[in-house]
């Protein structure tokens, strides 16, 4: 006895109708101010001089940096450096503290991965 394993398979549809294959995009829609509030963030990051202070940063042996040592690696003036290192604080994605006449700076990573959702 002998069996038929050629046996004809329906052919697979091309175009499934939305509801097949996932839900609608306004399921995982921001809402306004959340786009808001991650785009004071995205755009922090921007800038270039600021994507590179925030990634000396990040990548600091000891995960915080003094201002003082940021100056050099960017090739900016100190009153620049502190211009954007304010400007990345505001939008969250550094803390600092004051140590002395020093800031020492490092990432927040929790608004950092607030940003890495959406982009997921």
């Amino acid at each position: 006895m002998s069996i038929n394993i050629t046996k004809t398979l329906p052919r697979r549809q091309l175009s499934a109708t939305p509801n097949e294959c996932c839900g609608p995009v306004s399921d995982a829609a921001l809402t306004t101010k959340q786009a808001e509030g991650l785009a004071v963030g995205f755009a922090a990051l921007a800038d270039p001089v600021r994507l590179k202070l925030f990634s000396l940063i990040a990548a600091s042996p000891n995960t915080e940096t003094c201002a003082c040592n940021l100056v050099k690696p960017t090739g900016r003036s100190q009153p620049t450096v502190s211009h954007h290192l304010k400007v990345l604080r505001e939008a969250g994605l550094l803390l600092s503290e004051k140590r002395g006449t020093w800031v020492w700076y490092r990432v927040n990573h929790e608004r950092l991965n607030e940003l890495r959702t959406p982009l997921a």
